[in-house]
């Protein structure tokens, strides 16, 4: 699926502060080594970092994730979403294919951790996602992507591949003058305990345009 050209300026520009090699490990035994890129004049202010996988520059679109912090999905291992498989899924495909995950401290849909929790209180009592952020006087998905173009724009990446399957995504990166020459879907990590969210996810709201996922009909 390919963009229209961005008709937007891009954002004020951020610099590169530190480019460190980190040896990543995850728990089913995939290696990889990767450069961690942190950075000077965000527009939000967050530490936010690019995690380059295998060779970025070798290719004329790199392959890049937007990957928003969950804790409790990347670190904690819950079931309750899809995150920690994404994660996991995101640095496998990028490190064969060349290009960046840029890791985004936006947890909950960037209304934070204890909110997060709160939310999936009321939906345990039977609100759905979009639905108990509402009840909270939260906005159904508060992320904001330009930090993540301004990322991109300082690393020399202005044209890309993007590894979602979630449309906002690449609209708002087109918004600040990313060309995404190609959305790739990622892999649809499906259990029961998520089933229910990710059901949400694909069908969206008005204001919240939903995911392209393919859920399998034994799953539906």
């Amino acid at each position: 699926m390919t963009s229209a050209a961005p008709s937007n300026t891009p954002p004020h520009p951020a610099r590169v502060r530190t480019r460190v090699r980190v040896p990543l490990r995850f728990g089913d035994g995939f290696q990889v080594d990767a450069d961690v890129v942190t950075f000077h004049d965000l527009v939000d202010g967050a530490e936010h970092l690019a995690i380059a996988l295998g060779d970025p520059a070798a290719t004329a679109t790199p392959l890049v994730r937007l990957h928003s912090e969950c804790l409790t999905g990347d670190v904690l291992g819950s079931a309750r979403c899809d995150c920690g498989p994404q994660l996991r899924e995101a640095v496998e495909r990028i490190a064969e294919h060349g290009g960046y995950l840029l890791y985004l401290r936006q947890e909950g849909r960037g209304i934070g951790l204890y909110n997060k929790l709160d939310a999936y209180a009321l939906q345990d009592g039977g609100l759905d996602t979009y639905a108990a952020n509402a009840a909270l006087g939260l906005p159904e998905d508060a992320r904001d992507y330009t930090a993540a173009a301004q990322m991109l724009h300082a690393l020399g990446m202005p044209r890309i591949e993007l590894l979602s399957n979630n449309p906002s995504k690449a609209a708002q990166l087109a918004a600040h003058g990313i060309a995404v020459a190609r959305r790739v879907p990622t892999g649809v990590h499906a259990s029961p305990s998520n089933l229910r969210y990710l059901h949400t996810k694909a069908l969206g709201t008005p204001r919240t345009l939903g995911h392209a996922l393919r859920l399998q009909p034994e799953l539906a």
